[in-house]
């Protein structure tokens, strides 16, 4: 028996093609979308029609199909060059589109899905609240039933891709009562846009993806109908940690992406930079800088191709998705870190992509499962507490 480490055609048809997009239209546009802190509706489009959205989707719904493998594929190249761009592909493909595939009835991924697909709207994940974050079981939002209507009040913060105007939606966590054992009952709704009771904020003054839209969610007595509720009532605890274990993989793409992009240009200055007569490629500290940059993106990208193989096998991943999730976002912040102090004084300044760089990795230590949160997940896999 015999192991092939080559990428699927259609992966590798991917790469080239996300690639050559990110190089020639995102890369121009990054530095000033980043400095304005201006969402890019056009380029979200671009992504659409480039079959960005709906990897897990078949064509039916306006999906391409391909799998979580390619995707982590593509996502990887968009981080490469921009990790606002990345955060608005992943978050829709995994947090926005994800659960009303594998969770929503028929009607609602005929209603939902192809607009999403296509990038002409987004779609937000309603899971973290003020008091609310790695502690998903703390959600204080609450839906009450009212005869054919359920009633929402409460908020949500950190929520992307929810307040542009190109936002269609968001899928919202509540509390819907208690269960048998006496703890919370948690339900997920789709509530859209525009609804009453439903207001929108988008967060300025973010350290990282500046490009990408961050928001908040207010609900005060919003009122949706009774089919707008996710799968069935008190599924919804379920439904987020299965949505978050997909994220995981979409985020340690980013990182490995992050972490690509920041080796490319660590080598490429290293290269030019002169110091004492010489190149500082050529200095045993700095060389040994870069040889554990390759070495750890090599292991890193092995660890979420496997992870996203195993996603796509119908076979258990939540472990290798947390174990990805973890690795990814760390190496990232160490091969950043590398990057910044190879550029010296230039690695500060924002004409050096690497400073921005440098301010988009920390959040993936932190969104989707904290390290620490993933660290919990994995000791549990392996027996180290009851789950």
């Amino acid at each position: 028996m015999s192991l092939n480490y080559d990428l699927p055609e259609d992966a590798n048809m991917i790469r080239d093609s996300i690639r050559d997009f990110a190089e020639n239209v995102i890369k121009p546009q990054a530095r000033e979308l980043d400095a304005k802190e201006k969402f890019s509706p056009e380029i979200t489009k671009q992504m659409g029609e480039l079959g960005l959205f709906g990897f897990a989707v078949p064509g039916e719904y306006g999906g391409n199909g391909f799998g979580y493998l390619p995707y982590m594929v593509a996502v990887e190249e968009l981080a490469r060059i921009d990790s606002s761009q990345a955060a608005t592909v992943a978050a829709h493909n995994s947090l926005g589109i994800g659960p009303i595939y594998y969770f929503g009835n028929e009607e609602q991924k005929k209603k939902y899905l192809p607009p999403l697909c296509s990038g002409e709207k987004v779609w937000g994940f309603g899971l973290t609240e003020p008091d609310a974050g790695s502690d998903a079981g703390g959600t204080k939002t609450n839906a009450v039933k009212d005869g054919n209507e359920w009633v929402i009040n409460g908020a949500k913060m950190f929520i992307t891709n929810a307040s542009t105007e190109y936002s269609l939606g968001s899928t919202v966590q509540a509390v819907t009562g208690k269960r048998p054992d006496g703890k919370k009952e948690y339900s997920c709704f789709l509530v859209e846009r525009g609804t009453k009771g439903f207001e929108t904020k988008t967060m300025h003054e973010k350290m990282v993806w500046r490009a990408s839209i961050t928001s908040e969610l207010f609900f005060d007595d919003c009122r949706v109908p009774e089919e707008s509720i996710l799968g069935k009532q008190g599924e919804g605890f379920r439904q987020m940690l299965t949505t978050l274990d997909r994220g995981r993989l979409s985020i340690a793409a980013m990182g490995l992406g992050c972490a690509q992009g920041a080796f490319e240009m660590a080598v490429k200055y290293a290269k030019e930079r002169k110091q004492f007569g010489k190149s500082i490629s050529t200095f045993q500290i700095n060389a040994f800088k870069l040889a554990d940059m390759d070495t750890e993106i090599e292991c890193a990208r092995n660890l979420l191709y496997k992870a996203a193989w195993l996603c796509d096998q119908g076979r258990d991943y939540q472990k290798h998705a947390s174990m990805a999730k973890l690795y990814c976002a760390e190496v990232a912040h160490r091969c950043v870190n590398h990057a910044v102090q190879l550029h010296g004084g230039y690695g500060l300044m924002k004409e050096y992509d690497v400073e921005r760089f440098y301010r988009d990795q920390k959040i993936l230590e932190i969104g989707e499962g904290t390290s620490e949160i993933c660290r919990l997940v994995i000791s549990r896999c392996i027996g180290c507490y009851d789950v």
